[in-house]
Parts: C-alpha cells; sequence; structure tokens
C-alpha cells in the first residue's frame, strides 16, 4: 500500500480495503524505519495523525459523505504554522515555539481528513536549494544518500520520495516545490500567486512566496491543490476566484492541437547534457500526441536572478525583523533590549539567513533604495512583460526545471552564487506571479538520477499545468513501463 499513489489509497480505504488508521500506522512505522538516514521530518506527530485517522475512520463507517482525500496522511512543511505543533522553519530561532492557531492550509487539510503526519525539514526561513540551510541536520535525496533532496522543501520531497508519506505540502518562493520536485523524481506545483492561501505561512518573500501541493503523480497534486486552493479574506492576496477545474484537467489530459512553448533562454550553456536530453525526448512525446512545438525567447529571463536576490532578501530582511527576541522564540543573553536582540540574532539566525537579511537591508537603504530594489522590481515587470508576449504565441510555457541533477551535498555549500543559480529556471514564475509544475522527465545518464520538466501557465490557469502534466506523464509511464520512483535504486529498504 505504501507505494500506491494517493488516489489509489483513497480509493481502497472508500472500499475498506484498508482503514485509515491502518495507512496511517503503516506510514509513520516506514517513518520509524528509514528517516534516521532520511531525514525528512523535524517532528513527527504520532499521537496526533492516529486521532484524526480514527476520527476519519468513524465518519466513513457512520456513512458521512467524505472528501476524496479523507484518510490519506500528508507531509508537512515546517514553515506552515499547526496549532499545539512545533514549528521552527528549520531554525533555531524559532526552536520549540508551538503556535496557537492553525494556518489556512491546515485547516483545509483538517476539514478534508487529510491526515497530518509531522513537519517536515526545510532550510532556514525557506532561505536555500538544498536543504543544507536547516539549523538542525541535511535532509538526504532517497536515490543516492550523499546528495541533496533540493530546497527549501527538501524534506517534504524525500519524504514522498522515501515513500514516508504519499502527499506533501510545500513553500515555492523561487523554485522551493518545483527543484526538489524535480532531483527526487516527484511532482511538485507552484500555485499562480494568490491562489492558495498564505495565511499562517510563515513569511519570507510576501510578494512572492506561495503554498502549493506535492505528490507522487500529477492527479494526486490536483486533488491536493483542490484541497488547500480557493479564496481566503484571511489574506489579503488571495484571489476572489474560484479555481478552475484541476482534477477534470487531470483526469482528461489531452494536449492535440495545444501549443506548447520552448523558452529559448532556458537551456543551454550551464544545463546538465543529461537534463537537456532528457527534455528534448519529451518534448517528442509532447509532439506525438498531436501539441505544435514552438520556441519563444523572453530576453529579460536573463536578469531574474539578480533581480530576485535583491527583491527576495529585501522582503525577507523586513519580515524577520520581527524575530527580536520579545515576543516569541529563543531568548539569549541579559541587558538592554539592543544587547539581547543582538544576541539572540547571533545565535538565532544560520550564515545563509544572515547573509540576505544584510543585502536585503542594503539594498533597502537611503541612497540605494531606487538603485537596487527600485531597478528589481522594474525587471520584474519587463519579466512579466516577456510572458506575457510568451503566452500570445503559446498556451503553456516549457523548460527544465533545474539545470542539473541532485548534487552532493557540502559540494556547493561554501559558494552561494552556485547554489543560486539552482533556481535560474524556477524564479521567473515567481517574479510573473504565474503558475508552474514539474513533473519527472527521466533519469540522466551521467548519473542515473532524476530530471525534471517545468511546464508554466498564465495567471489562474493552473488547469493547463495539469491537462498538458498528466497527458506528458501517461507518455512517459508508456515509455518506462513504471512509474520512475520504482527505478530509485534502494526502493523498500533505505
Amino acid at each position: 500500500m505504501l507505494e500506491k499513489s494517493a488516489t489509489e489509497m483513497a480509493t481502497a480505504l472508500e472500499s475498506g480495503e484498508v482503514s485509515s488508521v491502518e495507512l496511517t500506522k503503516a506510514h509513520l512505522a516506514r517513518i520509524d524505519e528509514v528517516d534516521s538516514k532520511v531525514k525528512a521530518f523535524l517532528h513527527v506527530d504520532k499521537a496526533g495523525a492516529l486521532a484524526q485517522a480514527e476520527d476519519v475512520d468513524k465518519r466513513r463507517k457512520s456513512g458521512e459523505k467524505l472528501s476524496p482525500l479523507a484518510g490519506v496522511p500528508l507531509a508537512l512543511k515546517d514553515v506552515m504554522v499547526q496549532k499545539g505543533i512545533p514549528t521552527t522553519c528549520g531554525s533555531k530561532m524559532l526552536e520549540g515555539w508551538r503556535p496557537p492557531y492553525d494556518s489556512t492550509v491546515v485547516t483545509r487539510l483538517k476539514e478534508a481528513g487529510v491526515i497530518i503526519l509531522g513537519k517536515t525539514n526545510m532550510d532556514e526561513f525557506a532561505m536555500g536549494s538544498s536543504t543544507e540551510n536547516s539549523a538542525y541536520f541535511p535532509t538526504h535525496n532517497p536515490w543516492d544518500l550523499t546528495r541533496i533532496p533540493g530546497g527549501s522543501g527538501g524534506g517534504s520531497s524525500a519524504a514522498l520520495a522515501a515513500f514516508e508519506a504519499p502527499l506533501a505540502i510545500g513553500t515555492d518562493t523561487g523554485g522551493s516545490i518545483r527543484q526538489p520536485a524535480a532531483v527526487t523524481g516527484t511532482v511538485g506545483v507552484k500555485p499562480t500567486y494568490g491562489g492558495v492561501s498564505r495565511y499562517g505561512l510563515v513569511a519570507f518573500s510576501s510578494s512572492l512566496d506561495q503554498a502549493g501541493p506535492c505528490a507522487r503523480t500529477v492527479l494526486d497534486a490536483a486533488y491536493l491543490h483542490e484541497v488547500i486552493g480557493g479564496y481566503d479574506p484571511l489574506d489579503s492576496t488571495s484571489i476572489n476566484a474560484p479555481l478552475p477545474p484541476l482534477v477534470s484537467a487531470a483526469k482528461n489530459a489531452s494536449v492535440k492541437g495545444m501549443k506548447i512553448g520552448v523558452i529559448k533562454e532556458l537551456q543551454g550553456d550551464g544545463y546538465q547534457a543529461g537534463v537537456l536530453k532528457r527534455f528534448n525526448e519529451a518534448l517528442d512525446e509532447l509532439a506525438k500526441l498531436g501539441a505544435e512545438i514552438v520556441e519563444v525567447s523572453c530576453p529579460h529571463f536573463k536578469y531574474a536572478l539578480a533581480a530576485y536576490y535583491l527583491i527576495a532578501p529585501s522582503e525577507c530582511s523586513s519580515n524577520l525583523a520581527r524575530f527580536d527576541a520579545m515576543r516569541y522564540g529563543i531568548r539569549v543573553g541579559e541587558g538592554s533590549a539592543e544587547e539581547v536582540m543582538n544576541a539572540t540574532r547571533e545565535v538565532g539566525f544560520g550564515k545563509e539567513v544572515k547573509r540576505r537579511i544584510i543585502l536585503g537591508t542594503y539594498a533597502l537603504s537611503s541612497g540605494y533604495y531606487d538603485a537596487y530594489y527600485g531597478s528589481a522590481q522594474k525587471v520584474r515587470t519587463l519579466i512579466s512583460r516577456d510572458f506575457e508576449a510568451a503566452f500570445t504565441k503559446a498556451d503553456v510555457l516549457v523548460s527544465p526545471t533545474a539545470p542539473t541533477t541532485a548534487f552532493k551535498i557540502g559540494e556547493k555549500a561554501n559558494d552561494p552564487i552556485a547554489m543560486y543559480l539552482n533556481d535560474i529556471a524556477t524564479i521567473p514564475t515567481n517574479l510573473a506571479g504565474i503558475c508552474g509544475i514539474s513533473i519527472p522527465s527521466g533519469l540522466a545518464d551521467e548519473d542515473n538520477l532524476p530530471a525534471g520538466f517545468q511546464i508554466m501557465a498564465g495567471a489562474m490557469k493552473d488547469d493547463r499545468l495539469y491537462q498538458v502534466g498528466a497527458a506528458l506523464e501517461a507518455a512517459l509511464l508508456s515509455k518506462w513501463g513504471a512509474p520512475i520512483l520504482s527505478k530509485a535504486p534502494k526502493l523498500g529498504a533505505i
């Protein structure tokens, strides 16, 4: 049962083949078995998960009509608050903090009867591309335990790939759902900005952060997206419009007659040969299914990385100012408020977080605001216009999700620029506020590790991601003969 999709698990639950308690216990046992090596979880809520499962079983037995995912387990990224459950954002600054309320995403998961197993590891305050910036420990990629599982949501993606959970929640500020999905052979979706509530999501960069679904199949992601998505009056950036038909799009997938735009600027130099080979093979599959492949140019994408690393640190320097040792989180030292604040931040924040706070504070400082932050926002507008122009020529846009497969833990730890380049293909969608999905495109020839195929669509056109993604997934599944995760070298016993 552990290796089935969430949809298959839901069918088994509905038919009575398995109970939610049995399914939850099986996943908790799997976590006990392998997580000492994978290190996907920061906190496992065994008692809470089993209590949720018992409640779902009782409601199902009484004949109550339940949501499609009721009783299916899920792993929650530790940046979403959950009442009474430790929420640390992978940082010492919030060590031991237990929130007094649920985020909207958690509220909707609970209402749908989804079983929350625990909180997954992440780069501190979502700042990183490898989960090596966690204050507690790095997470390991189940395909090769010496390699990274992506970041910042590496815990969620690793939990999926290690069969510790069939579903997960991630957040994506510059690629933190899609890049981990690419390097672990899973599916990750960055919804349209405002399509999933940010209420209760601990902010890194408020104009970029977006929660979204992580799964092992496109259909599973669609079901989870429908659970967590939709308007929320508690979030001022939430879009007051109904979600497009995501599950229906995944179930009725077809690309016949569609135009698929290949972004010229998101391939070539810097991209691993094996990643590009799998990408081009996937394009061939789409063409066989009746899609027209066209090339589009987005000339301002070459400035996206620079613009992102001014906007995101600027907003993070503002958002993280709340951690002042006075209200919540850890408190270090004695003396004046300033002395205590300085001592606490020195201990509480890690190296990467400090780097970004300093960079962002500089970019926002008097005399530099227009030259740096202001200019970056202008570039952001140009990138949005590039997307608008490209979408007049194509229904969706595509690229490799990440330029390489998973690199070794420690390989780029002392080179922040090399680390930042992992998000070069994912950052533009966040800057424009549109949606994107990563699905497995196969294993790169050089290292036999997963590569990802990214599909992008316009704002509130999330259904196109699932339509194209599910069609390509089915074509590749036919080609491989099995889900990509079945080819993982240590499947079943890490």
